[in-house]
């Protein structure tokens, strides 16, 4: 009896002493993060890391004759570049030291020559001056820097960042303005109407006069955004102004409250969600300046949509409208609600008439490029340049444009034409970036080529693996060409048409930066859920990373489908916080899965009409596939954060894979796309359609329906003034979490409109929830993050 109760005691001991241990080992897993460790983290941010590469990021701003300047950081300073490609000289734009003193001496306020207060330069016709905006005047000097003097008011909140021509015009209280071709008139919205006014004079003029709230002329809004800017395209030769009047009437409206003590400020607004009867729509008039008639084009309203982004305006520019040179007639794209057909039309400038002569239709959505319409108006020739994907890839080609009958095709084979840079129709030749085209090399990095109109005489003009930034001249005889890797820093070349190199402009120089310790992402490439085809991304480790340790992985997702999670293939030393995420002890991965761009038709259109889908099977594939390949990843411990998009697909993730994710950090997600604006949705997913049990075929995508499957840890962010993304989107899910009674975390950033992802707060507690919940260590209490005033967003998408 007595042998039995010592061995039970003995028994009882051992059982308590190993869960001591286990209870200090977890403990010991359970280790605090200190100040320093944020710290060091830190260091990975864009805004500590882009200040220590130097000679990079050359863009070319051309100039009369085939000159071009180029800004770019050296060991002195910022310094401003004249490049003359055909006498072959490069030198100072200016005199630096002497342009400071004067302006220092006119303004009042001291400058250091490789510190100037401006991004940006305009040179005189004859080369002698600059001109620049410092604050809220407009200063010109002589490039030999004996004077500077404040030449105007510019009168609006342009800076010395800000490049002149439309935004004021040294109009003092000027609303944003288009500048015609000649320089002598702008044109501006004033009252729902188009007006004018003469450069020189002064003298105002209104076009139009019945233009009304709802139903104006030009006025720039498709209701999840929404600009002062008129939306014209002016004639060649400055006497014509092709217009809109954007109708608003009957669209429903959006509205939001400030946060504040007393009566909050309700702003309201046309924003039309998708199903809804009535939404934006442009009827198309065309203005003779000079005599103020308004010609209206004989057609119905198009609906308020484009061939390239969820606006008619894309990258500032009204998209799918061209003039023909001699301005008697404008062409146009007219897209369909669904995005699902695209009319080539042409208009008479005089009369109105409109010509259909072409169509096209597609199962799913029409894209007309990638970041650029890539149809060309070419009346001289009779012909047009236009651009599908009907054979999987996006290929250029040529039309007759009496007959609208097909000529032949000019592009072929695998690989995408992107954006078509210019079209010579002197020679008959294409100048066109192209992803896709050469094996063995990431199929993401852009590639300039050239193309004869007859399909013949392909020619890479940019040869070095790499992605490449050109620029090329107005007159086509050279460009510019900044190539690099995510891994390799970037060289700016000079070349001319042939692809003949002339001379390297600026080579990067990141000694500074590696000195540091920083190491680049290391570049994946993994199988899709088909478990065939290759997908692309992104890979960052801990720079001190223990190959005998388990790290746990994250995914930063930003799911399209107008974009992916990479967000670009060049170099870039601060890419948002996945470094710094890292950094606290982590694997972070960014995939870029089906349904996004560049890629194959196919491969983009993967999930259309299921838009739920994400791109979560193939980040779920990928990361499994990453911990079968490196031993040091724990996939058992998975987390995701992503903004906007991202927040869509973080949510979606949590609630469709609860035993795979464990933590997640959601902002501003469009949960709903039923509570997003009607262009976005409808285009990705299909036009709205009730069922006769009262679901819908969008329910497939609507993350509070599925909200009561979470069982991880998540966080959710919105700003309660996003008029992007309105934050009821997320309201809908927090409402299902709660009648699940489900654990969730909340926070509404008061009065903040879409990007509060960039705000420190945002970051620090982005970074607490994965190291508390999926790392088990405590994060230092309120670590506070020294970001500049100044810094630049963090790279979440919309």
């Amino acid at each position: 009896m007595l042998a039995s109760l010592r061995h039970l005691s003995f028994r009882i001991f051992a059982v308590a002493a190993a869960s001591l241990l286990i209870a200090v080992a977890c403990l010991a897993q359970q280790r605090a993060l200190t100040a320093d460790d944020y710290a060091r983290a830190e260091k990975s941010m864009g805004y500590n890391t882009n200040p220590l590469v130097l000679r990079a990021g050359v863009r070319a701003t051309w100039l009369p004759g085939e000159r071009f300047w180029y800004r770019v950081t050296t060991e002195n300073g910022n310094e401003f570049m004249l490049v003359d490609p055909a006498r072959g000289t490069r030198g100072p734009a200016f005199d630096h030291a002497k342009v400071a003193a004067a302006l220092s001496t006119a303004a009042g306020t001291k400058y250091d020559a490789f510190k100037l207060p401006f991004q940006q330069i305009d040179f005189s016709a004859d080369g002698k001056t600059i001109s620049f905006n410092v604050e809220r005047r407009r200063w010109t000097c002589d490039v030999q820097g004996n004077q500077c003097t404040a030449t105007a008011d510019t009168g609006g909140n342009r800076t010395g960042g800000q490049r002149g021509g439309r935004g004021g015009g040294g109009f003092a209280g000027a609303p944003s303005m288009a500048t015609s071709p000649d320089g002598k008139r702008v044109a501006f919205v004033r009252d729902y109407n188009l007006w004018v006014r003469d450069v020189a004079t002064g003298k105002e003029t209104q076009l139009t006069t019945d233009g009304v709230k709802d139903f104006g002329y030009a006025t720039n809004n498709a209701g999840w955004t929404k600009s002062d800017a008129p939306v014209v395209a002016w004639s060649p030769d400055s006497k014509k102004i092709a217009t809109l009047q954007h109708d608003g009437r009957g669209v429903g409206e959006m509205y939001l409250v400030d946060t504040r003590v007393g009566h909050p400020n309700l702003q309201a607004w046309k924003y039309p969600l998708p199903g809804d009867d009535k939404i934006f729509t442009i009827e198309r008039v065309i203005i003779d300046v000079d005599a103020a008639r308004v010609v209206r084009l004989k057609m119905p309203a198009d609906p308020h949509r484009s061939t390239l982004c969820d606006h008619i305006v894309c990258g500032g520019v009204w998209a799918d409208v061209q003039w023909g040179a001699d301005s008697t007639q404008l062409a146009f794209v007219s897209t369909s609600r669904d995005h699902k057909e695209a009319k080539f039309r042409v208009a008479d400038a005089a009369t109105g008439t409109v010509r259909d002569v072409l169509e096209e239709k597609v199962a799913t959505f029409f894209e007309s490029g990638n970041g650029r319409v890539n149809w060309r108006f070419l009346p001289a020739s009779n012909e047009i340049i236009w651009f599908s994907e009907r054979d999987n890839w996006g290929q250029l080609y040529l039309y007759d444009l009496q007959s609208g009958k097909l000529k032949h095709q000019i592009t072929t084979g695998d690989g995408n034409v992107t954006q078509l840079l210019r079209v010579d129709e002197q020679n008959r030749s294409l100048y066109f970036l192209g992803v896709g085209k050469e094996k063995g090399r990431d199929p993401y990095f852009r590639h300039l080529y050239r193309i004869g109109f007859d399909g013949k005489g392909l020619k890479l003009l940019s040869p070095e693996d790499g992605d490449h930034d050109i620029t090329l001249s107005p007159a086509g005889q050279y460009f510019t060409d900044s190539y690099s890797k995510p891994d390799v820093p970037p060289i700016a070349n000079l070349r001319d048409a042939e692809g003949k190199l002339l001379e390297t402009l600026e080579k990067a120089d990141i000694s500074r930066l590696t000195a540091t310790g920083w190491k680049p992402p290391q570049p994946i490439t993994v199988k899709a859920r088909d478990g065939v085809t290759d997908l692309y991304g992104l890979m960052f480790k801990p720079t001190n990373l223990d190959p005998n340790k388990k790290y746990p992985i994250i995914n930063h997702i930003y799911a399209g489908p107008q974009t992916g999670s990479v967000a670009g293939r060049s170099f870039n030393a601060g890419r948002g916080d996945a470094q710094a995420i890292a950094e606290l002890g982590f694997i972070v991965v960014e995939i870029d899965g089906m349904g996004t761009p560049w890629r194959s038709k196919k491969f983009h259109e993967a999930w259309y009409s299921e838009m739920g889908d994400n791109t979560l099977p193939d980040q779920v594939t990928a990361m499994k596939q990453l911990a079968q390949r490196y031993a040091w990843i724990d996939i058992e411990r998975a987390g995701i954060y992503g903004h906007s998009g991202g927040g869509n697909a973080t949510a979606a993730a949590m609630f469709q894979y609860p035993d795979f994710f464990k933590v997640g950090v959601a902002q501003a997600g469009n949960h709903d796309n039923r509570e997003y604006e009607d262009d976005w949705a409808e285009k990705w997913q299909g036009l709205l359609t009730r069922k006769p049990d009262g679901t819908t075929n969008y329910d497939n995508q609507a993350n509070q329906l599925i909200a009561k499957n979470l069982k991880g840890k998540l966080l959710l962010a919105h700003g309660t003034l996003d008029n992007n993304v309105p934050p009821y989107s997320t309201l809908l899910v927090v409402n299902e979490l709660i009648k699940a009674n489900k654990d969730f975390d909340l926070i509404m950033f008061p009065n903040r409109p879409h990007g509060f992802g960039s705000e420190a707060y945002m970051t620090r507690r982005r970074w607490d929830y994965f190291v508390k919940n999926l790392l088990g260590a405590e994060p230092p209490k309120e670590f506070e993050l020294h970001t500049p005033a100044q810094a630049g967003p963090l790279g979440f998408g919309n």
